[in-house]
């Protein structure tokens, strides 16, 4: 049966889906849930009437194997299709901080790797684009875990990009079997990974090919008339499909621009924001979606298989194109690279996917109907690429690629309404007071230990997608502050300073750099301070910024905790306080405690002693507290026991601070 219309019309109001989403992430259990809901238990906080979003609900359907049976994710391959239902999972993990997702995506990772990285089934000389997709996952995994064989497996990846053959104008083949031919798929199959890897491993060279593929297909493959682009070019000319003039093949096809978008997005993620490949994608960003709003359907707010060609017979509306196109949008909005009045497009393609797509059964399992199966180009047999070819390909419910989609489009629209808090301002960690180093699998030095980047236990990226999703930029300041390097920061965060012990150059604070972050508050910034116990962090020098503003840290230990007593780190935030309004059931391990003067004043007492306070300073705001408890270890939920909630405390913190930033000016 459908969803019932009273919910829709409920699940599509703005105001609804921003309360149940804080309500989910604050009170903490439906959601970080399939655990729970397999469990059949609930919280108690959590009234029997509401249900989780539709991102838990359909990840919860994937995980129970509710696909066809050829790519069943209780046995899945290694191929793209598998790749993109990991990334739906991982976006649902990453924005609920359920560790079941992040187990699964790692258990079925761990049965195609050997410890020596070598891959079960891939096939390097094949040269497939497809096979590079699941790379972002091995990406993820060795960030989190720093195991070496998960970056092994990612370099031999990278390393079939480097000698993947090339048309003569440097464009990767889609695969050996299909020589000179580029496919808009591709793009989205092989240039998100080549762009985390280079970031990742220090080859910002790499950057330049990365752009030059989009390029490739920008040139090529848009229609200079519609803004949309076809499906395939073949340099050579010689595939019955492909025109003789221009090389391309002659249609639309929806799901193809889908792949298209959601590479550029998510390359962008990690290009360099000063990198000229950057202003390129987003061109080619804003391009391409100012050309896709002009195709999508009236009535549903949904986009035919065909995109240019609506009333042509047999054409129809598809789910797993909508489902990219709604992804893309709404997170190229948050990530402010698309106009915010492309959200509202964004806002209509969702509930037409819910509508006419999403099915629940008896049992309430969620189900994505009308995904085309596949569709392909030249091989054996023959694909023509005419009209007739791409509307009579097989449609399936419950698709991998399809449900991937689908999830990633959830998350980003259930982050819609909060991201609007959080438009234009720049949040910035410190690599400077803490600028440790370790050692990549590669022997490359990585700055770590609190920083975005850092996806391992120590580091803070969970902490970043929370400000992400709030509709905040991220950035890393790698040098002592001046007034120069704070311009345009609204958020300044301190974490856990350097002493000796810790790093054997520690760069201490100094009463010049304590003035300039002063002077920068009272103009309207807003700092934030983490400290650490007095044997993992300098307490001295920092006190030399605080001290004036009323917050003095002292050097004691408080919260030792024993091996597997994680009870003895236990914090209790109580409801109705400035900074967070609901009770959260907190962890901080190892910490010194806060004495408070005018003008600041407590913000968490807990034993009598002070572990949280906040201060304003001219225009802006300080807020300190004894420990850098919101890093991945004891957010990401895979440490902590479940009844913690850190992570539902991160959600109020964060809006906290990002209300206390500047109104953004919008300009006419």
């Amino acid at each position: 049966m459908k969803l019932t219309a009273v919910f829709l019309k409920q699940a599509f109001s703005f105001g609804l889906i921003f309360g149940l989403i804080v309500f989910g992430v604050l009170a903490g259990p439906w959601g970080v849930c399939f655990g729970q809901m397999t469990s059949s238990t609930s919280s108690p906080s959590s009234p029997p009437s509401l249900k989780p979003p539709l991102s838990i609900q359909m990840a919860h359907a994937a995980l129970n194997g509710q696909f066809d049976e050829r790519n069943n994710p209780l046995n899945p391959k290694w191929n793209y299709e598998t790749a993109t239902l990991m990334a739906g999972l991982q976006s649902v993990w990453m924005n609920s901080a359920d560790p079941v997702y992040y187990q699964f995506i790692k258990s079925k990772v761990d049965a195609w790797i050997e410890a020596d990285g070598s891959i079960k089934t891939y096939k390097a000389e094949e040269n497939q684009l497809d096979h590079i997709l699941l790379g972002r996952q091995l990406l993820m995994l060795y960030r989190v875990t720093l195991d070496k064989k998960y970056g092994l497996a990612a370099q031999k990846l990278h390393d079939q990009l480097k000698q993947q053959p090339r048309n003569p104008s440097g464009g990767f083949w889609h695969k050996q079997r299909y020589p000179n031919q580029m496919w808009l798929d591709g793009l989205y199959m092989a240039e998100p990974f080549y762009a985390e890897y280079a970031q990742t491993f220090h080859q910002p060279d790499a950057f330049k090919d990365i752009a030059l593929q989009f390029k490739l297909i920008d040139a090529h493959l848009r229609d200079s008339k519609t803004g949309l682009l076809y499906h395939a070019w073949d340099e050579s000319k010689q595939q019955r499909w492909a025109d003789a003039t221009t090389g391309r093949s002659s249609y639309v096809w929806a799901r193809a621009m889908g792949w298209y978008l959601m590479a550029l997005v998510d390359t962008l993620d990690d290009l360099p924001a000063d990198d000229p490949a950057h202003a390129q994608l987003v061109k080619q960003l804003v391009d391409t979606s100012t050309a896709l709003l002009k195709v999508q359907d009236a009535q549903t707010g949904l986009w035919f298989q065909i995109l240019d060609k609506p009333d042509a017979k047999g054409n129809y509306l598809e789910s797993s194109a909508a489902s990219m196109f709604v992804y893309a949008l709404a997170k190229g909005v948050r990530q402010a690279y698309l106009p915010p009045a492309m959200m509202q497009a964004a806002l209509r393609g969702y509930q037409g996917i819910v509508e006419r797509f999403v099915k629940v059964n008896e049992q309430g399992v969620l189900s994505l109907t009308t995904t085309v199966k596949g569709v392909g180009l030249g091989g054996e047999p023959y694909r023509d690429g005419s009209y007739e070819y791409y509307v009579g390909e097989k449609v399936v419910t419950n698709d991998p690629k399809g449900v991937g989609a689908f999830l990633l489009a959830s998350v980003e629209v259930e982050n819609a309404e909060k991201s609007k808090l959080g438009r234009g301002k720049k949040v910035v960690v410190d690599a400077w007071f803490n600028s440790q180093q370790r050692a990549n699998f590669l022997g490359q030095k990585d700055l770590y230990h609190y920083k975005w980047q850092d996806r391992s236990n120590s580091g803070f990226s969970l902490l970043g997608h929370v400000f992400n999703a709030f509709g905040a930029q991220t950035a890393q300041l790698a040098q002592a502050p001046t007034p120069e390097s704070l311009k345009g920061v609204d958020v300044y965060l301190l974490v856990s300073p350097d002493n000796s012990l810790t790093n054997p150059a520690p760069h201490f604070m100094t009463p010049e750099s304590a003035k300039v972050i002063a002077d920068w508050v009272e103009q309207g910034g807003v700092l934030l301070v983490f400290e650490n116990d007095p044997l993992r962090a300098d307490i001295e020098h920092m006190n030399l910024l605080t001290d004036p503003l009323g917050i003095h840290f002292n050097s004691v230990m408080r919260n030792e905790v024993a091996p597997g007593q994680y009870e003895q780190g236990a914090v209790e935030i109580p409801a109705g306080g400035n900074i967070f309004k609901q009770a959260h059931h907190a962890f901080m391990k190892e910490i010194c405690t806060l004495t408070t003067s005018a003008p600041a004043q407590p913000e968490l007492v807990a034993h009598g002693e002070v572990l949280m306070a906040s201060a304003r300073h001219g225009q802006g705001t300080v807020f300190a507290t004894v420990d850098p408890w919101l890093y991945n270890e004891y957010l990401d939920g895979r440490r902590l026991p479940a009844s913690f909630d850190n992570w539902g405390a991160a959600q109020e913190w964060v809006a906290w601070v990002l209300s206390l930033t500047k109104p953004l000016v919008v300009r006419p």
